[in-house]
C-alpha cells in the first residue's frame, strides 16, 4: 500500500443551508440572492428581483473526498451539483483511482483533454475538475504534514490584508478593512433611469466612506460595450477602485474596448474564466488591471498557471472570494496585495466564514486581517454536524 495511490473518491452534495461553495444557498431574504443586483438576467423583468427566481442557485455545492490506500483523506467544497458526481463516476474516475495524488499536473491534464469534448473554459466540467484539484492538495499537505502555501512557494507575507464585498461598505471601514466592494443594482435594460440610479447609488456609498476609502463594483457580467462605457463616465468622479466583471467572460474583444474608451479607470475580470486558456488573451491584450480566478472554480493547479503568466505581464492577481483555498494562495503569491472577503450574513452586516459551517476552524479577519496556520492542507476541519448527500 501506498500513502500517495489514490484508492476511491466520494462526491456528496451539501445539504445544509449556508454551507460550502456555493455562495448563493441560503435562505429566503438574504442579501445576496434577493435584492436588486445587476446580472446577465436582469433584463427581464420577472427575474430582477431575485436571483434565485432565474435558478443562480439551481447547480448546488458539493463536498469532495479522496482517500488513499493507507487510508489518508483530502477534501475539498466546490460546485457541480449532480453532474459534477456523474461526470467523476462515469468518466474522470479512471484517470484517478489507481494513480500518485501527486502527479497533479499529469491528473488535471488528463481529465481536461478527456472533457474537451463537452467542455469549454468555464462551467461545470472545469468547476469539477477545480474541486478534484483542490481535494488532492489538501490530501498531499495532510500526508506531509504541511500546509498547501509551504507547498507552493511558502509564505510571501506574513498577514492578509482583506476587502470585503457585501452591502454595508461603511461598516466593513469601520471594521478595519482595506476597501469594500459593492453590486451595482442596474444594468442597461433600465436605461438612462437605471445609469442614474447607479450613479447616485455609487455616490451615496463614496460618501459614506469617504473620499480616500478604496470602493470597487461588481457588475456580474450584466453590462454591455457601450453601458459599461457610460457608468465608467457617470461615476468618474467616484474615483473607484476597480469596476469588476462589467462583461461576459467570452467578450474577449469588449473588454479591449471598455479599457481603450476609459485608461484612467481600473477593470478586472476572471471569476468566470476558469482556464488560462480563457486568460490568455486578456493577460496579452492588457484588456483588464486586475484578474481574479475563483479557485473554487479554477482549482489550484491551474491558479498558479495563470499568476505565472500574469507575472510575466506585471499583472495583479486577486483570486475572486474562495475562502481558505485563495487565502492560502494569496498569502504566498507577490502578485496579491489584498484578497477577498465576501459578507456571507443574511443582511451584510456580521463577520461569518465565507463557506459557512462546513469547516470547524475557517479563519475570519479580525480588523481587515487574515492570518493563517500552520495546519496541514488548507489547514481546517470537516464539521460533521453538516448534512451531506453522498451521491
Amino acid at each position: 500500500m501506498s500513502k500517495f495511490i489514490i484508492s476511491d473518491i466520494k462526491v456528496s452534495i451539501v445539504k445544509t443551508q449556508s454551507a460550502g461553495a456555493d455562495y448563493t444557498d441560503h435562505a429566503e431574504g438574504h442579501w445576496i440572492n434577493d435584492s436588486i443586483i445587476a446580472n446577465p438576467m436582469s433584463k427581464y423583468p420577472e427575474y430582477q428581483v431575485s436571483r434565485s427566481k432565474w435558478g443562480m442557485d439551481a447547480i448546488k455545492g458539493i463536498f469532495i473526498e479522496v482517500f488513499t490506500e493507507d487510508g489518508q483523506k483530502g477534501f475539498a467544497t466546490a460546485f457541480g451539483g449532480y453532474i459534477s458526481s456523474w461526470i467523476i463516476k462515469n468518466h474522470f474516475n479512471r484517470f484517478l483511482i489507481g494513480a500518485d495524488a501527486r502527479n497533479l499536473s499529469l491528473l488535471y491534464d488528463q481529465m481536461y483533454r478527456a472533457s474537451i469534448p463537452y467542455s469549454g473554459q468555464n462551467g461545470v466540467v472545469i468547476n469539477t475538475i477545480a474541486g478534484i484539484d483542490l481535494a488532492l492538495w489538501d490530501l498531499i499537505g495532510k500526508i506531509r504534514n504541511e500546509p498547501v502555501y509551504k507547498m507552493i512557494g511558502g509564505n510571501v507575507k506574513d498577514k492578509l490584508q482583506t476587502y470585503v464585498t457585501g452591502v454595508k461598505p461603511k461598516i466593513y471601514k469601520e471594521w478595519g478593512h482595506f476597501g469594500a466592494k459593492i453590486p451595482l443594482p442596474y444594468g442597461p435594460s433600465e436605461g438612462p433611469s437605471g445609469l442614474k440610479k447607479n450613479q447616485e447609488f455609487i455616490m451615496e456609498a463614496r460618501k459614506q466612506v469617504g473620499n480616500d476609502y478604496p470602493l470597487m463594483v461588481d457588475c456580474y457580467m450584466a453590462l454591455d460595450v457601450p453601458y459599461s462605457i457610460d457608468l465608467a463616465n457617470a461615476v468618474k468622479e467616484a474615483n473607484l477602485y476597480w469596476i469588476e466583471e462589467a462583461l461576459p467572460p467570452h467578450d474577449l474583444e469588449g473588454h479591449k474596448y471598455i479599457k481603450k474608451a476609459c485608461p484612467w479607470q481600473k477593470w478586472s475580470t476572471g471569476e468566470h474564466t476558469n482556464t488560462r486558456y480563457g486568460f490568455r488573451k486578456i493577460i496579452e491584450d492588457r484588456s483588464v488591471d486586475i484578474l481574479q480566478p475563483d479557485l473554487t472554480l479554477c482549482g489550484m493547479t491551474e491558479t498558479l498557471r495563470i499568476a505565472a503568466m500574469a507575472s510575466a505581464y506585471d499583472l495583479i492577481v486577486i483570486p475572486h472570494c474562495s475562502g481558505v483555498y485563495a487565502y492560502n494562495f494569496g498569502i504566498a503569491s507577490s502578485l496579491t496585495p489584498i484578497n477577498e472577503f465576501i459578507n456571507l450574513s443574511p443582511k451584510g452586516d456580521k463577520i461569518v466564514p465565507v463557506f459557512g459551517s462546513i469547516f470547524k476552524d475557517e479563519p475570519i479577519p479580525i480588523n481587515g486581517e487574515i492570518h493563517l496556520s500552520e495546519k496541514p492542507g488548507f489547514g481546517v476541519e470537516f464539521n460533521n454536524e453538516v448534512e451531506l448527500e453522498e451521491i
